[in-house]
């Protein structure tokens, strides 16, 4: 494990403060550190099929994508959820219904389709796995808004191309990094399944931080290391500062309320 984590450690500029986790292993917080993170592992696909809807397929094949995304999104947005049809091992939702065409004027669409379809797939999994535990344990899934990492690490994201696709790769890097570095520091604290399920998660956080990383390196024509040194010291801010709200990306605890 700690090999795995070395360069997340090295990318990262800080690590979560001890703050965070007291509040996170009280019993009282698990509720909503799992809807947070349920969302979270949504997001992280929705944010995936995003990037290459618009730059790296055809319109053809962005119906496809949507077509992929709209199990998961029909579950997330109804009012009467059936969380056990839902999760049922008969169902088909979690794979690509055909074949997606690169763009032709896109020199890195093959790349971002390879790396991005394989991480969407990984997150939706995810996103059943966390499901399946919150059920197991009687807690309804619900709908959770943005909070203050997120929304503060995408303001830095500039608003011309490609600059813009850079940044948000970038962001993406950090995001699953952080993500890793919390479900190592976490799962000492959880319980035995919580504890396996967490560790289980690193090695693919790992690989998808490094994977938003050489994208955002190859489709870049100068060094990126100025635009990561930039987020690495936002990130960090976001992460020491004190947080109203507490989620899996907060900051250290300010007001702390149990959902």
């Amino acid at each position: 494990m700690q090999q795995l984590l070395a360069p997340i450690y090295s990318f990262l500029k800080c690590e979560t403060p001890d703050s965070w986790i007291e509040e996170a292993k009280k019993p009282e917080q698990l509720k909503g550190l799992l809807i947070d993170h349920c969302n979270c592992e949504l997001k992280a696909a929705q944010t995936a099929m995003f990037l290459v809807r618009k730059y790296a397929i055809d319109k053809p094949s962005g119906q496809i994508l949507l077509a992929w995304a709209k199990p998961y999104e029909d579950f997330v947005y109804i009012k009467d959820r059936d969380v056990t049809a839902f999760l049922s091992k008969d169902s088909k939702k979690n794979e690509l219904a055909g074949e997606l065409v690169a763009c032709k004027d896109f020199a890195h669409s093959d790349d971002l389709i390879l790396k991005m379809v394989r991480l969407i797939k990984e997150e939706f999994h995810h996103f059943e796995q966390v499901l399946e535990i919150m059920h197991s344990r009687g807690i309804e899934y619900r709908n959770a808004r943005a909070g203050r990492y997120a929304k503060g690490m995408m303001k830095q994201v500039r608003t011309h191309e490609p600059a813009t696709l850079i940044d948000k790769l970038i962001v993406g890097a950090f995001i699953e990094a952080r993500s890793c570095e919390r479900f190592a520091k976490l799962a000492p604290h959880l319980d035995e399944e919580l504890k396996k399920f967490y560790i289980s998660l690193l090695r693919s956080e790992a690989r998808h931080y490094q994977d938003y990383l050489k994208l955002a390196q190859a489709i870049s024509t100068t060094d990126i290391a100025d635009r990561v040194s930039h987020f690495a010291a936002v990130e960090a801010e976001l992460i020491l500062s004190s947080d109203e709200d507490f989620k899996f990306h907060s900051g250290a605890p300010l007001i702390v309320e149990a959902i």
